[in-house]
């Protein structure tokens, strides 16, 4: 009934559109006008219906197919009252949402039943009541004019300063990571351990850790003995401990996973395993995902710090003294997914834009500038050597500044970072920075009416200290009471008026596929090779390589984690830059695949002893600037050929497997030889052109299982 009425609404509409042509021939333009407003109408009618007429027909027909399955039909809605679902009773203006939860057997989406977050922040809901009007804020340019009073700070509540001396290390940027490391990552890492020989009082972070690792190996036993004890007495802190700082946009979950494993395994295995970092650090990605914390949190790390975020956002959490927070994962109902959380409100991470809200008067406290540096202040006011005879107003000056800052926080408890891009290069910058703030700490603590603790430290001194302030002594948890929960991300970043950082999610796109690729074979690789090193295991075969597969797999899991690097799958290095890092993906690639033969050779192996290598991978790709082709199987007239496919995952697959052969006609057997079904497609040389000596090979679905060992990760075809 209802089809043959949607017909007629169908005719009915043709009829009207003819009926009009026709009287545009035969009226004039008047009535012309009021016959189109009036067949306008009645054409805009007949549609709603035949809409109508389509919903009531799919209603109809799922309705059918639930009842031959012989499934209970939902029961119908009275639009005029209150429904409930699951229990719960919901408003008429929630009806179109939660309805959309029922599948055809009258069942509720799970995730729609979950409770809600109980957060204090949303960002989605922070974001649409910004207004993103970049006023100006005076000194703070993109803040508001921040004013104390002394009152504030008290002998018993006094302003605790944490100055945190640190170097941001790009592993590739506007050099290679090679280029970078002699150039100057080498120099501050030896200065680190040479000058906090020197300076007792001095600290310092590091979060690279694939820039430690290679001065690591070159380092002294002296050296070595050292940063362990730098890091056994509180000086000296790896913050995150990833491989790099990663980017939390473009990068793959499990390639930010990949790398902080490989960064945390590297500690362990070479610091020991009470070296276990606790704070997060990253500074310079362009935006923050909720991921991120996420795998802090699940690894162990209960604080976080954070910078690039957009500063309409900052001046919104600072207003409402949010810049220090709980961040919670947007399913989580209780809590456990909790970290603690700092973010820095102002533009930049460099000392000019950390001390406060006066950057002109910051960067007169970064020492490495003082007259004759090769760096200077913008806002043409130099650094001055502290002497006695300055020190009670430079210390008053950097005091007021410390104030306003933390003014923005709960807590009296704030942390000024003391570095920059590559700083601390130099045994001079060591010995300024420290002679300078140390008699400025000095006289500050020495006026007791001040009421202000002062002195360098690491990132976990602040936690904790914040910590111990805010009621958690013991330092027991994530999460910390009294502090604001917040939900979502920090997406999209700008730094300034209408610049936002967005073109990286896209840019430069080889490469981000080429990322990819080589994340599913390093994954492929290590699956293989657990099984083939536990067979040589329960065999006791002795002749599996697993030394050296296993320094394979290493070699390739770090090239892909130094892709990862906010200046590398983000396509924001130089053109030089980008290819260096593409060469070391290219030689992870080839080792994945080594790793690859030499596992299936063993899984497939009858006898307690690795044959000789009979294998080769589908892929190929001998240049780095090159998308990836597959290997040309090539045959002869009446020669047989074995194809092996691998399963990497943990159930069964269904899929097209596609292969190129260099002649036809083509016959596939499975190993029962059992005919395969396939099809065979030309391959062109070019747009126009196919070619005569490479063909596709499509096998109509490939049925893989994963049990044990070979006969169930592999099956094997003949051709």
């Amino acid at each position: 009934m209802l089809r043959k009425r949607r017909n007629t609404i169908i005719f009915l509409i043709g009829l009207i559109v003819l009926v009009y042509f026709l009287f545009l021939k035969m009226t004039d333009s008047h009535n012309q006008s009021d016959l189109s407003v009036e067949l306008e109408k009645r054409l805009s009618e007949l549609k709603v219906e035949v809409v109508a007429s389509d919903e009531a027909l799919a209603k109809l027909e799922a309705q059918v197919v639930s009842l031959e399955k012989g499934e209970q039909l939902p029961e119908a809605v009275d639009d005029n009252k209150p429904i409930v679902i699951s229990g719960n009773r919901v408003t008429k203006e929630q009806k179109a949402y939660d309805l959309a939860t029922f599948s055809s057997s009258g069942q509720v989406c799970s995730l729609s039943e979950a409770p809600q977050p109980k957060t204090d922040v949303q960002m989605y809901n922070v974001i649409d009541s910004i207004s993103f009007d970049d006023v100006d804020g005076g000194v703070w340019k993109q803040g508001y004019p921040i004013k104390v009073q002394d009152s504030q700070w008290t002998p018993e509540k006094p302003l605790k300063v944490f100055l945190i001396p640190h170097s941001h290390d790009d592993p590739g940027w506007l050099k290679t990571f090679d280029g970078y490391y002699s150039a100057q990552v080498k120099n501050i890492l030896d200065n680190m351990v040479l000058k906090l020989r020197q300076h007792e009082r001095m600290k310092f972070i590091y979060a690279e850790i694939s820039f430690f690792s290679t001065w690591w190996k070159s380092a002294t036993e002296e050296q070595k003995e050292s940063v362990k004890r730098y890091i056994s007495e509180g000086r000296f802190e790896l913050v995150t401990g990833g491989w790099v700082m990663p980017d939390e946009a473009a990068a793959h979950y499990w390639a930010m996973l990949d790398q902080l494993i490989e960064g945390h395994s590297w500690i362990r295995d070479n610091l020991g395993p009470n070296v276990v970092p606790r704070s997060g650090w990253s500074i310079d990605p362009f935006g923050h995902s909720s991921t991120m914390p996420y795998i802090l949190r699940q690894s162990g790390l209960r604080n976080m710090l954070v910078q690039r975020i957009h500063y309409s956002v900052k001046k919104y959490l600072s207003i409402n003294k949010f810049l220090e927070f709980n961040w919670r994962q947007t399913w989580d109902s209780v809590g456990s997914t909790d970290i603690l959380c700092h973010m820095m409100p102002f533009y930049s991470y460099d000392v000019p834009h950390t001390c406060g809200p006066d950057p002109k008067i910051c960067c007169q406290f970064d020492f490495q500038r003082l007259p004759g540096s090769r760096l200077n202040c913008p806002w043409r006011k130099a650094p001055q050597p502290i002497t006695d005879a300055n020190v009670h107003e430079r210390a008053a000056t950097l005091l007021d500044q410390y104030r306003k800052k933390s003014s923005l926080y709960k807590s009296n408890v704030v942390l000024i970072p003391l570095g920059d891009d590559f700083r601390y290069d130099t045994p001079g910058e060591w010995d300024k920075q420290y002679t300078n703030y140390d008699k400025l700490f000095t006289y500050m603590n020495g006026k007791s009416e001040w009421n202000v603790k002062a002195q360098f430290a690491t990132l976990s001194d602040y936690f904790n200290e914040l910590r111990k302030e805010s009621g958690d002594p013991e330092l027991s948890g994530a999460s910390l009471a009294g502090f604001p929960t917040l939900s979502g991300d920090f997406f999209t970043y700008a730094d300034r008026a209408d610049h936002y950082w967005s073109g990286y999610f896209t840019s430069r796109p080889f490469y981000k596929h080429w990322d990819r690729h080589l994340e599913s074979t390093l994954r492929s690789s290590e699956i293989i090779f657990s099984l083939a090193q536990a067979k040589a295991h329960h065999n006791h075969i002795n002749t599996f390589q697993s030394k050296e597969l296993y320094e394979k797999l290493t070699y390739a899991r770090r090239s892909l984690g130094l892709f990862q690097h906010h200046d590398g799958i983000t396509g924001t290095a130089k053109t030089v830059v980008v290819a260096d890092y593409s060469e070391r993906m290219l030689r992870g690639w080839k080792s994945a695949h080594e790793v690859i033969k030499e596992s299936a050779q063993l899984l497939l192996s009858d006898s307690s002893a690795v044959e000789q290598e009979v294998f080769d991978v589908d892929w190929l790709k001998d240049v780095e600037d090159v998308l990836e082709t597959r290997r040309l199987i090539s045959l002869s007239s009446g020669q047989r050929k074995e194809l092996v496919i691998y399963n990497s995952s943990p159930h069964q697959r269904q899929e097209v497997v596609r292969v190129w052969v260099s002649r036809v006609p083509i016959s596939v057997y499975d190993v029962t030889l059992q005919a395969v079904e396939c099809q065979v497609s030309p391959y062109f040389d070019t747009e126009t052109v196919v070619s005569n000596n490479k063909f596709k090979v499509c096998q109509s679905y490939c049925e893989l299982y994963c049990q044990s060992y070979c006969e169930s990760v592999m099956c094997v075809w003949s051709m």
